[in-house]
């Protein structure tokens, strides 16, 4: 039986990766090994920054909500507490756009949450 080398399947692989690796600065763009290389590692940080994003996110809507309650005289922390007493259930994005968006609604949530906390120290 002949001996099989790859033959096309072999530069069809090679001319794939390179594909995936236009672009790259220098052989890492042009030479196969390289550019293996630096696609594995593309890979490997795209994977994690889709995860750090989200961690960036909400890290931003929080720094909104903080800010937006510092503008009406409370603590992020006393916000949050309010909001649980009182059942709202609005996550941190919809409340950080809602600050932005429609300062008197958030004007509201930010009275019940605070009434939530008041009544509960009347009741303990």
């Amino acid at each position: 039986m002949p001996r099989v080398r790859k033959g096309s399947a072999r530069t069809q692989a090679r001319s794939r990766l390179l594909k995936k690796a236009r672009g790259y600065v220098g052989e890492s763009g042009s030479k196969k090994w390289k550019a293996k290389v630096a696609v594995m590692t593309a890979g490997v940080y795209s994977y994690r920054d889709r995860r750090l994003r989200k961690r960036d996110m909400r890290s931003i809507w929080i720094t909104r909500i903080t800010a937006a309650c510092r503008m009406r005289d409370t603590r992020y922390s006393l916000f949050v507490n309010g909001l649980r007493l009182s059942g709202i259930t609005l996550n941190r994005k919809m409340l950080s756009e809602v600050a932005i968006h429609d300062p008197k609604a958030f004007d509201k949530i930010v009275e019940t949450a605070l009434g939530a906390i008041k009544t509960a120290k009347k009741a303990a």
